[in-house]
């Protein structure tokens, strides 16, 4: 052990008193400071250092330097607080570049803390608070309660210091307070600390856990301390929401005893605060504004409603139960919502064709007031409808075109809001050759006649091959109203090319009186300006979903859905549906590869569901049964994308993460195909099977290059590597056939994301470090991934958290993060979006249907732009989503310790905190 003492150099000679922490005020010893920093330096090289020369040089180094700055800082003497000599020593250590030691000095300091607390906590045990109970009677809470409340919720959680809630718990608590309102204490005190450890986020999610409990225990008269809770919960339950009339009676004839002991309880340690309130706010069922369902009851809940039509339902709902309870799979928000209740409304999206007809105009208004009202997500086709200055026949007058319509739409939306669970969402399509196109990609303008203005709707440009390639050889584009060019909505690829073509000669002819010449480019470059200053219309491409479509004997992909990721027929009897539910494929990654043979089990599984929720589903609008029975398309989607690259250490901007796309891609879309065919053999394919792409024993990578052979060569760069046995898949496909017309979608999931505590679909990190703002409230969201990281190499502590608000959750800033982690830790505006289409296209060669991709834009480009929209078309990309563009809100720069206000204080300025909103469309999430 190091013994040397310290001798006090002759600078420092004025009086100085410490503050110890009961308020006494004792002498300075500078020998204090030498022995602490000397066992520090020993607990990270162990006791063979013991009087050590080097140890003794750097002990009396960092306490030369401390005494210099307490001279400078109190040169006649002064009084000084013992917790603020402890920070300049671990800063000290730092400076001098002592990290390992600074670290093991930190541990030292939370040692003695929490022997402190632990010592302060015994003394209180005894005492408390009188609360009022729900009744207004007065009952005693004592803080060995609250101790055991927090201990519990820390359990099993690295990182966290119970005492430390404890000891901060008891400053929020008050005499007289509701005892209900102990819960909503506690979560206030914990939230705040989940910047400073991630794994706050999953304690706060047990306290809120408990609170949930309570509820639902004091709903079933249940005791909360009963150690079989939740199988006496289950069956009362659903008893109860029967009797409620908040449930399907068939759930009675299930084997309850034997689901309730399916039934996993741990698995509600699996929730993050994020995700565990959002089920709290929006799906658990209520009574009373009470909730009356635990997570796990609920996952079996929403298990059973999709196996009612099963031969044996029981033996089914274990399977389902299992495969959402574990966070493998996740059902889209609609299947959360209403599985197993009266209106088992389970479907994503719906997409619509309106017809040139005021008749029709209104009856589609109508059918998007009804799906809205049953929480579908509205994708409106409105091509057909004539354009400004064509003539009606009936009344001889001139039509006011598409964007009168449309403001109605818009209010519609507003008007009926999902039933009261979220907002109203539709987007409307319309093709770049229809008159009133110009106006249309001003819809969400924030000038200009409100009258002609939507606000609150997206809007999407559904644009054909024929106009890019004439925005890119720079020749005229003209635009016409769809009364005098009918055909042009129902036909692409060569065929939508002649007419289009024989049109134009018609104009010159003068036989098409109304149209709009105009430069290509310049249309193109309105549809980039307008989608970089509003966010609308998305750019989306009508042949690649048309030419690669299944469904090609059938009708016309008119538009995508509501997310961009649907590309199903429609027509004026036919409502096509979105089936949605996505794989998170970080709980399918293995020894640093994809778990195959797991994957496999889920998809399986999966698909299976999917096909139930078709037969299930309440239609609130007939033409949307009629098509769904008719095709039986589904949309298997993936999230979790950028989690697997973390858990690969691989960046999102690399030939390694594009490749990966690829091949986790192909693994989905083989296991997929397969077990649709699988469902065949057992159900029969889809009545519209014959003649479909499916029926000739094409498969999407072969529809790929059918594209390619339309579009011309030269337009297009299309990969078509693979690795599987596909030529398998084809012969199953022509002896069995396949239950499903259309199989896999990316959606978005930017809710049921949340829930499972993973990165959305395939998104890159917005920040590493932000405040989030959905329908639940705003919660702190911090990579965990990257504080695991830097807690490994000691380099996570509160000079790296105040580096990462102040550089906006950046870490490229941050000189002491070693490289490999900046690459791999990059941010969504801090790569290259091109890297993003790039594997986005790599998906898309598998896909039937198209994937919801956003697009980023650091800085103001219209080259970036142009350049980035035309490669999406040219890598045969069928859709794209949002572009999002750097804010000018930030992250607060501004933390405050709660006993020193101006302790920690980073800037004198405090901008906006920044909060990133779920898109819109919640529907597909």
């Amino acid at each position: 052990m190091v013994t040397t003492s310290y001798s006090v150099p002759d600078i420092f000679t004025a009086s100085l008193h410490v503050i110890k922490r009961n308020g006494q005020a004792v002498s300075f010893e500078a020998n204090k400071i030498f022995d602490a920093i000397s066992k520090a330096i020993l607990a990270v090289e162990g006791d063979a250092a013991s009087g050590s020369l080097r140890i003794q040089q750097i002990a009396h180094t960092i306490t030369d330097d401390l005494l210099q700055r307490f001279h400078r800082q109190f040169p006649q003497g002064g009084k000084i607080f013992i917790e603020d000599i402890q920070d300049q020593v671990e800063l000290g250590l730092m400076r001098l570049g002592h990290q390992k030691v600074a670290h093991a000095y930190v541990l030292y300091r939370e040692e003695h803390a929490k022997q402190r607390r632990q010592e302060k906590l015994v003394a209180d045990d005894a005492s408390g608070i009188i609360t009022l109970d729900p009744h207004g009677k007065d009952t005693f809470f004592s803080y060995a309660e609250l101790s055991r409340r927090i201990h519990s919720a820390c359990t099993g959680f690295d990182s966290v210091v119970p005492e430390s809630i404890i000891e901060q718990c008891k400053h929020s608590l008050y005499q007289g307070m509701q005892l209900e309102d102990i819960d909503t204490a506690l979560l206030m005190t914990v939230r705040p600390m989940v910047e400073q450890e991630p794994n706050y986020a999953f304690v706060c999610a047990q306290l809120l856990l408990k609170k949930l409990q309570r509820q639902v225990s004091h709903f079933l008269e249940l005791s909360v301390e009963d150690k079989n809770f939740y199988i006496n919960a289950f069956e009362k339950t659903i008893a109860q929401g029967i009797r409620l009339k908040l449930l399907d009676e068939r759930l009675a004839r299930f084997d309850l005893p034997v689901l309730a002991k399916t039934i996993k309880p741990e698995r509600d340690r699996q929730f993050n605060y994020l995700g565990l309130q959002t089920l709290f706010d929006r799906y658990f069922l209520q009574h009373k504004e009470k909730r009356i369902e635990m997570p796990q009851i609920f996952f079996m809940r929403v298990a059973m409603g999709l196996s009612l039509l099963e031969d044996n339902p029981t033996e089914r709902a274990i399977e389902f139960y299992h495969l959402i309870s574990s966070f493998d799979y996740m059902c889209s928000t609609p299947t959360l919502f209403n599985s197993g209740t009266l209106r088992p409304q389970l479907s994503s999206c719906y997409l619509t064709t309106v017809d040139d007809d005021l008749a029709a105009i209104y009856q589609s208004i109508a059918d998007n007031a009804q799906l809205s009202k049953w929480a579908g997500g509205l994708g409106n086709d409105w091509t057909r409808v004539r354009g400004l200055g064509a003539r009606i026949e009936g009344t001889k007058g001139k039509s006011q075109g598409v964007i009168p319509f449309l403001k109605v739409v818009n209010d519609t939306a507003v008007a009926v809001n999902q039933g009261g669970k979220r907002k109203g969402a539709v987007c409307a399509y319309l093709e770049s050759w229809h008159i009133d196109i110009e106006d249309f990609l001003e819809l969400r303008k924030n000038t200009g006649d409100e009258r002609r203005r939507t606000h609150d709707m997206n809007s999407a440009s559904w644009i054909p091959d024929l106009f890019m390639k004439r925005v890119i050889t720079d020749q005229e584009w003209t635009l016409f109203s769809p009364h005098d060019v009918s055909d042009l909505h129902d036909i692409y690829g060569k065929a939508f090319e002649e007419r289009y073509l024989a049109y134009e000669e018609k104009i010159q002819t003068g036989e098409i009186k109304l149209f709009k010449k105009i430069p290509a480019k310049q249309l193109w470059q309105k549809m980039l300006s307008m989608l970089y200053e509003t966010g609308h219309p998305w750019i989306t491409f009508k042949d690649p979903c048309n030419i690669r479509s299944p469904q090609q004997h059938c009708g016309v992909v008119h538009s995508s859905n509501l997310c961009t990721e649907i590309t199903l027929n429609t027509n004026e009897n036919e409502i096509a549906v979105c089936n949605l539910g996505s794989v998170n494929l970080a709980r399918h990654i293995k020894n640093g590869q994809i778990d195959q043979e797991h994957l496999q089990k889920t998809i399986s599984t999966a698909i299976r569901l999917l096909d139930n929720v078709i037969d299930l589903n309440f239609y609130p609008v007939e033409k949307a049964k009629t098509s769904n029975l008719k095709h039986r398309p589904i949309g298997l989607g993936l999230m979790g994308f950028q989690d697997v690259l973390y858990q690969l250490r691989m960046p999102y901007a690399s030939v390694d993460a594009v490749q990966f796309a690829d091949h986790s891609m192909e693994l989905i879309s083989f296991y997929a195909i397969e077990a649709s065919i699988n469902l065949a053999k057992e159900r029969g394919h889809y009545p519209s099977f014959k003649n479909s792409l499916w029926d000739k024993g094409q498969l999407p990578i072969d529809s790929l290059k059918t594209l390619q052979k339309e579009r011309g060569e030269d337009f297009c760069s299309f990969d078509f590597i693979s690795q599987l046995n596909w030529e398998s898949i084809r012969q199953q496909l022509k002896q069995f056939g396949i239950r499903n017309s259309n199989i896999m979608a990316i959606a978005p999931t930017a809710t049921i994301s949340n829930i499972v505590g993973v990165s959305q679909s395939i998104e890159p990190t917005y920040q590493n470090l932000y405040v989030k703002s959905n329908l639940s409230g705003e919660f702190m969201v911090i990579n965990q991934a990257l504080v695991n990281e830097l807690k490994a190499l000691g380099l996570w502590d509160q000079v790296m958290i105040n580096d990462l608000k102040y550089f906006d959750g950046s870490v490229q800033p941050i000189e002491r993060i070693p490289e490999y982690i900046k690459a791999v830790y990059a941010t969504a505006f801090e790569m290259d979006s091109r890297w993003l289409v790039e594997a986005a296209s790599r998906r898309q060669k598998w896909l039937d249907q198209a994937q919801s991709l956003n697009l980023y834009l650091a800085e103001p480009s219209g080259k970036t732009l142009d350049n980035l929209y035309k490669m999406a078309w040219s890598r045969g990309l069928k859709t794209t989503y949002y572009l999002r563009s750097l804010g000018a809100t930030k992250v607060e720069k501004v933390t405050v310790a709660e006993k020193d206000k101006t302790k920690t204080q980073i800037s004198d300025e405090a901008p906006k905190v920044c909060s990133i909103l779920e898109p819109e469309c919640e529907a597909c999430q």
